[in-house]
């Protein structure tokens, strides 16, 4: 059985102060809290999805035949890398420190991680990054010099949630695949749409052949549309004045602990701890874990020796201090 590496509940239940999630703390979004739970469960959404397509169409400002809906950023991974496969492709291209999924869903489509761009035929970019929460260098020029026939698709899961920087110029050619329950601090309604690139109607129609009969049931569907309202997205403006003042208290409480924290533009950043003697990281990991505090092990992202830490509110701050200086005491 493939192992999911993932932040959130896990064996041991929901974390009491969970970090390991880059949820907006501030959320839920009372608005699209609301819509959820007003959802009529009893009946099914429209299969074709019409009113759903034509409101992110109009946010985003794209024809709605750009717009795709998928059950979630995972299972569009998924779909996108069969699709390369079925027509050919041989090769994928991955950020340095990436989602476990991309490469998950490489290889089982019996597809190999290149290095070099030009060598593949699907292509990965986040930006904000996950786990960094940075800019991803070179985005502009991803596309250049690679098959006429290769997509390249931009994860931006993070972008609503970004605290600093501007996005970075964004391919003609690059597939935008959104995941707002993040930005609204809903991550356990699954639902994400694909802005496609213009003049892409014949990948659209494949990726749609690929997707089963109503990919995102009738909460997911409230929860895209809430996202585009005026209110909602008036909430999430405002939460990011408050995470901005958090991470600034959160990762001064890091550094006097004589964590090394990475630089960061979103609501979460990386840092490597500063370990006693004779305890590494997957210990410290679990004795926190134990008292109802998880912090997320970057390893899987390919940075061995970090944690990435979400922005949480000063309460639940002052849990992890504590809870560090507990361990540090104790090993002395």
């Amino acid at each position: 059985m493939t192992t999911r590496l993932h932040g959130g509940p896990d064996h041991q239940g929901v974390p009491l102060h969970d970090f390991s999630t880059n949820s907006n703390a501030c959320g839920p979004c009372p608005a699209a809290l609301a819509a959820v739970q007003r959802a009529d469960a009893t009946r099914y959404p429209d299969a074709g999805y019409t009113a759903l397509r034509a409101q992110l169409a109009a946010f985003h400002g794209v024809d709605s035949a750009r717009v795709l809906l998928a059950a979630s950023a995972s299972e569009f991974i998924f779909r996108v890398t069969a699709l390369v496969a079925g027509r050919g492709g041989r090769a994928v291209w991955l950020p340095p420190h990436s989602y476990c999924d991309y490469v998950q869903a490489a290889h089982a489509n019996r597809l190999t991680v290149t290095a070099q761009p030009r060598d593949a035929q699907l292509l990965w970019a986040c930006e904000p990054s996950s786990p960094m929460g940075c800019a991803h260098a070179g985005l502009a020029q991803l596309a250049d010099g690679i098959d006429a026939h290769a997509m390249v698709v931009l994860d931006r899961a993070y972008e609503p949630l970004r605290l600093s920087g501007t996005p970075s110029p964004t391919p003609e050619t690059a597939w935008q695949l959104w995941t707002p329950n993040k930005a609204l601090g809903l991550t356990g309604v699954r639902a994400a749409y694909v802005i496609a690139p213009p003049g892409q109607c014949a990948a659209v129609a494949a990726l749609e052949e690929l997707s089963p009969s109503w990919p995102i049931g009738a909460h997911g569907v409230a929860m895209l549309q809430a996202w585009v309202s005026g209110e909602t997205q008036d909430w999430l403006q405002n939460s990011l004045d408050t995470l901005r003042t958090w991470k600034a208290r959160q990762i001064g409480l890091c550094e006097s602990w004589g964590w090394h924290v990475l630089p960061s533009e979103t609501n979460f950043f990386c840092a490597r701890p500063s370990l006693p003697a004779g305890i590494d990281l997957p210990q410290a990991l679990a004795v926190l874990r134990a008292q109802g505090i998880k912090l997320r092990d970057t390893t899987s992202f390919g940075l061995p020796g970090h944690v990435r830490v979400s922005v949480q509110q000063p309460a639940v701050q002052d849990a992890l201090h504590n809870a560090w200086q507990q361990l540090l005491t104790s090993r002395q």
